[in-house]
This record gives C-alpha cells, sequence and structure tokens, in this order.
C-alpha cells in the first residue's frame, strides 16, 4: 500500500511575524498547487504574545506588561484567543479543505488532524485524550468564553490529560485551504501569562489565575524526567506520520520562497496597522 507523502518544515525559533508569515505563505502556495500538504514545527524568538485575528488589542491586552517581560506580539489569521508562546513546540498543518482525509466539518476535520498530536502524546506515554464538552453550561462556554487567555478551557476535540488541557489550537480556512496550527506546551509560567491581559479587578484576575491552574498543564508537569523540545519534535513527528497516515518528507525553504515570506512580514505582520487593528 502506497503511503501518501507529506512536506515536512522545521523552521526553528523565528520572530512572531515570520512565523505568520510562513504559515500564510505555505496556505498560498499549497492552494496554488506548488505544494504538497505540509507540516510545519517552529519556535519563537523572542517569547511571544499572539493574540487571534478578532481579539481587541486594547480592550484585552496589558501592552506595558508584554513590552516590560520583552515579549514579540502578533496578530494571528486564526481566531481563538491569547497565547504565550514561550516554553513550546509549535505546529501548523497546511491541507486542502477536499483532501479525502479532511471531512467537511471544521469540528470534524480539527479532530482528524488533532490525531497527530494525541499520537504525540502517546508517544511521550502521556495518556491524552480529547475532551468532548457533555453539559449545556460546557457547551455555552465555547460560545461565550469569560477569558481572552486561550489555555482557559478545553473546546470540542482539545487534547487533555487526567481532565486538563495541554494542546491550543486554531484553525482558519481560506482559499479552499485548511490552516491548523497551535502550541504544544511543555513549561508554563502562569504569573507572566495572567500579567498580559487586562481584568475588571485584581479578585477577577486571580480568580481566572485559580481556575486555569485547574483546567490547563504542561508537559513537564506531567511526567517524571522533563521532555526536551528536540524529544517532542521526535515525538510528535512520528505522532503526525501514525495518525494521519503519512510519511513526512524534510524540505528546506528556497531562497525565493523566503523573499515570498519576508513580503509577507512586511505587508502584514510586521506592520501595526494589522496587529493593533481591533
Amino acid at each position: 500500500m502506497n503511503v501518501e507523502k507529506w512536506r515536512f518544515i522545521d523552521s526553528g525559533n523565528a520572530s512572531p511575524s515570520f512565523n505568520m508569515a510562513l504559515d500564510e505563505a505555505l496556505l498560498d502556495w499549497h492552494s496554488e498547487g506548488k505544494i504538497p500538504p505540509t507540516i510545519r514545527f517552529y519556535g519563537w524568538n523572542p517569547a511571544t504574545l499572539s493574540i487571534g485575528y478578532f481579539q481587541k488589542v486594547h480592550k484585552e491586552i496589558n501592552l506595558e506588561e508584554v513590552n516590560k517581560n520583552g515579549l514579540g506580539f502578533v496578530r494571528r489569521p486564526t481566531g481563538g484567543r491569547g497565547v504565550l508562546h514561550e516554553h513550546e513546540l509549535t505546529y501548523s498543518v497546511i491541507v486542502s479543505e477536499d483532501h479525502p482525509k479532511m471531512p467537511p466539518t471544521v469540528t470534524e476535520a480539527y479532530r482528524v488532524i488533532s490525531e497527530g498530536i494525541l499520537k504525540g502524546f502517546h508517544h511521550l506515554g502521556l495518556d491524552a485524550y480529547f475532551s468532548v464538552p457533555k453539559t449545556d453550561e460546557e457547551k455555552n462556554g465555547l460560545k461565550n468564553p469569560r477569558s481572552a487567555v486561550c489555555f482557559d478551557a478545553p473546546s470540542w476535540y482539545e487534547l487533555v490529560v487526567e481532565g486538563k488541557k495541554i494542546a491550543g489550537s486554531a484553525q482558519t480556512r481560506q482559499k479552499g485551504v485548511i490552516l491548523q496550527h497551535g502550541s504544544i506546551l511543555l513549561d508554563i509560567d502562569e504569573e507572566k501569562l495572567f500579567s498580559l491581559f487586562h481584568y475588571s479587578s485584581e479578585r477577577v484576575k486571580e480568580r481566572m489565575k485559580n481556575a486555569f491552574k485547574q483546567k490547563a498543564v504542561a508537559i513537564n508537569a506531567m511526567v517524571e524526567q522533563p521532555i526536551s523540545i528536540e524529544q517532542a519534535k521526535t515525538s510528535f513527528f512520528h505522532g503526525f506520520e501514525e495518525g494521519l497516515s503519512i510519511k513526512l518528507e524534510p524540505y528546506e525553504l528556497t531562497k525565493k520562497e523566503l523573499e515570498y515570506v519576508e513580503a509577507i512580514m512586511k505587508n502584514r505582520y510586521s506592520n501595526e496597522e494589522w496587529n493593533f487593528k481591533r
């Protein structure tokens, strides 16, 4: 049986504007038939707060703390809430909406793609599983999130270990292509994370922070020996191959491709009009 080959790019640590521009470039190239479906791993230099496409910066984000912590800042092309990208492996998946493996609905496509992440956690020895909101209260919470923080609660087919969210993802569909990207947390600095958002009072902030600790967890809080970024890359590389029944072929970007990415950076993700537009 022939196994489908997908492209794999490990672009290492890069600026927030480069990271988002490359995801967009991959979506463009795949929509034009120039590249096969692609999975990418990346990191952030500097550590960065990314916000969802629809978030209102001045209402929700404490930019003074973002700057004080020396963090990068970028608006994603996907929805969702604020994410502190620091001690994590970030992934993106680019695949056509009409790919035979992709169900037509966003939620089910999300589940299929996330199968690769699920298998990656299993390779690390973690008993991860998909969350499915059961109660009306949980389902309503998905429609009306109370917090600007992404890891505040699991949503449909989010990955959890021992009932706590351990990976957060977001998806957009443009030009007939699905772009799903997300964070796989190795460690998390809760104090820093919660300093980056506005709250109606200090009491509300503390309540949300305490609730967060009950709902979210990082990998290294669940294992006896700390997992390195290289171990995580190996586990999730094999996890995606196994979960999606594909073969990943490593690829290096060409000079021409990098120039295309840099043009998107300049026009959008390093542009204050884009990042602060809402």
